[in-house]
């Protein structure tokens, strides 16, 4: 009979390695449940590892943060340095849009899923070369049509833009009551 040789166990400094490592490579935010897939570990034991390199972020205070983000985990500059990462890499924003486009992607984000109609009758003008850019950039998505006379699409936001907004879900948008407090 052939013995199995069982694969030792991580320690969780380890573990909080090896998840540090894998945020860092990562090109998207990294779901718990590919870390798991990699890691061969249970999903307490992950999160675990990912409470603790993320706690160790804030314990000495880096300028950079471990983050819940767009369905994943990624490593990201801490905002409060994001002026001076922007001077050093002389960059505008990377997502320039139109006010047009800006209107259009906020009533998108508050009453999705919605239709163009619907977006036009909140806005009062058309919209179909903003939602093209929306589509093109990626920030809203097609999330299938409207069971109504003509069965129109209906658009919602996407992953990049949850990415791109730096919003764990949506519950993070700021509320309507916000924006009319700025306005009055």
């Amino acid at each position: 009979m052939e013995e199995t040789q069982e694969k030792p166990r991580k320690t969780i400094s380890e573990l909080v390695a090896a998840c540090e490592a894998l945020i860092f490579v990562a090109n998207d935010p990294l779901p718990v449940r590919t870390l798991i897939k990699i890691l061969q570990e249970d999903k307490e034991t992950i999160e675990a590892a990912l409470e603790q390199l993320q706690q160790e972020y804030e314990e000495r205070e880096s300028g950079l943060q471990v983050r819940e983000i767009g369905g994943g985990w990624q490593i990201s500059t801490r905002t409060e340095f994001h002026e001076e990462v922007r001077e050093f890499l002389k960059t505008q924003p990377s997502a320039k849009l139109s006010l047009a486009s800006l209107e259009t992607l906020a009533v998108i984000a508050y009453k999705q899923p919605v239709t163009v109609p619907e977006i036009m009758e909140i806005r009062g003008v058309q919209s179909a070369s903003s939602i093209k850019t929306l589509l093109d950039k990626r920030l809203i998505t097609a999330k299938g049509r409207k069971d109504t006379v003509g069965k129109p699409m209906q658009y919602g936001t996407s992953k990049d833009f949850m990415i791109q907004f730096g919003l764990k879900d949506l519950t993070e948008l700021p509320s309507i009551e916000d924006f009319e407090d700025l306005v009055q």
